[in-house]
């Protein structure tokens, strides 16, 4: 039981004294580097506490936010160090299709990634290793991904305390389901 075990630990996590602590290093690593979306971490601490809804989802904004900008100057001053990572992670084909996302929408590409549950990570490497001007970066990746946050955050807290029981007993479903739903969205995406 993978997921089960996961959401066990990210309950743990969200009642710890120190839960913002974890929620920052979440989410600073995953904006270039963990493979995991912050909201794992995220949606147990709303469920725990939702009355910090809004402190919870502003951390979440502004450390996924800094991680992007370290995303970002990795990919601009250090893509031929990073490379070899990038292809052992198997991050190369979503890299090259970031890449067209970016001749085809310019700025909205980040905005894209920022929002949507594509790995966030991907885009503010491609966004530095293409050059991109940093402060539209900057603002369109904060809106991205403070409309991506809130609305998980708001979501989760209205919904979440009915849910809890429903999600705590179908996580395994529910954790194949979301990989499958974002393996299938992305080779959509890709071939379609």
């Amino acid at each position: 039981m993978i997921f089960a075990g996961l959401y066990e630990r990210a309950l743990r996590w969200a009642e710890h004294p120190r839960r913002e602590r974890y929620l920052i290093g979440v989410g600073l690593f995953e904006s270039f580097f963990l493979p995991l979306p912050t909201a794992l971490l995220m949606v147990p601490m709303v469920l725990a506490t939702p009355d910090k809804t809004f402190r919870i989802a502003t951390i979440t904004t502004l450390v996924s936010v800094f991680g992007g900008v370290v995303g970002y100057l990795l990919g601009w001053g250090a893509m031929s160090v990073i490379e070899p990572w990038i292809n052992q992670m198997g991050w190369q084909a979503p890299l090259d299709s970031a890449r067209v996302e970016f001749a085809h929408y310019g700025v909205l590409a980040v905005g894209i990634g920022a929002f949507t549950l594509a790995p966030f990570k991907i885009f503010t490497l491609a966004a530095g290793m293409l050059s991109m001007s940093f402060v539209p970066f900057l603002l369109v990746a904060l809106a991205g991904r403070a409309a991506h946050f809130y609305m998980i955050g708001y979501l989760t807290a209205w919904a979440g305390p009915k849910m809890q029981p429903v999600v705590q007993k179908n996580i395994e479903w529910l954790g194949w389901a979301i990989i499958a739903l974002t393996v299938i969205g992305f080779l959509i995406h890709r071939y379609v």
